[in-house]
């Protein structure tokens, strides 16, 4: 798979998303949380969607200090979420917002590291509902308001092992590979009947929990921040990336 990753040398305005709404998944803690502050610096209105309350009330007082424009919360578990609860979602957005500008899928979970042969099926099914069933039912459901906006941005979150599937990463490495496909069918029957494009981002090596996680022995620290590269969360939900459709992005 061919990848594509934005250049060093960009540059987004201070402003570049002023008068925007934009939906983040898993914003309570890790990339989710950089890119909602992110977003919301550069004039977004973030709806900031998490399971956690007290972590999504902590990122909203932040934005509310650093000056940003007032965002929503949501908290919603997308591992035990119905098809009604999305209907449900999409319907109070709906009497609030009159458009959605950007949806960011950043939450997901990791699920077991282990070979397939004695894999859980629980710990799969879980991971296919986090990971690859809401974000398709939330995306779905969405669509109308992000068809509403002058131009609307989908970014999926990949993963390296979700372009080429290496041993014991599982459901994860499957869910992302599955994320792939979501964001190229979408991308396809999207392209020439409406202004929502639609790509998929991967953030790489980053020092988060889940990163954490899936790699015990490494030093987190040698990895960056995820305020540290926010430069392809920037391009991608911006009107510098009008016309980019249907691509697979690496952040670095």
């Amino acid at each position: 798979m061919e990848t594509i990753t934005v250049s060093s040398r960009y540059r987004p305005r201070p402003d570049l998303l002023r008068g925007k709404t934009i939906l983040v998944t898993g914003a309570g803690d890790g990339i989710g949380r950089a890119a909602a502050q992110c977003y919301a610096a550069r004039g977004a209105t973030v709806i900031l969607l998490g399971r956690t309350g007290a972590k999504l009330e902590a990122v909203y007082d932040k934005i509310e200090a650093a000056g940003g424009p007032q965002p929503a919360i949501v908290e919603l578990d997308l591992a035990s979420a119905t098809e009604d609860h999305f209907q449900r979602l999409a319907d109070s957005l709906g009497d609030t917002f009159t458009h959605l500008d950007g949806l960011l899928h950043n939450a997901g979970i990791l699920g077991e590291r282990r070979p397939i042969e004695s894999a859980s099926y629980a710990s799969w099914l879980e991971v296919m509902q986090v990971n690859v069933n809401a974000q398709f039912l939330l995306t779905r459901y969405l669509l109308p308001l992000l068809q509403a906006a002058p131009a609307a941005s989908v970014v999926f979150t990949s993963s390296g092992v979700g372009r080429r599937g290496n041993a014991y990463w599982g459901a994860y490495a499957v869910s992302k590979f599955a994320t792939e496909g979501l964001m190229q069918v979408l991308a396809s029957e999207l392209e020439n009947t409406s202004k929502v494009r639609v790509n998929s981002l991967n953030p790489g090596a980053t020092n988060t929990a889940m990163r954490r996680s899936a790699y015990p022995a490494e030093n987190p620290n040698r990895n960056p921040a995820p305020q540290d590269i926010m430069l392809a969360y920037l391009f991608l939900m911006g009107d510098d990336s009008a016309g980019v459709t249907g691509k697979a992005f690496d952040c670095r």
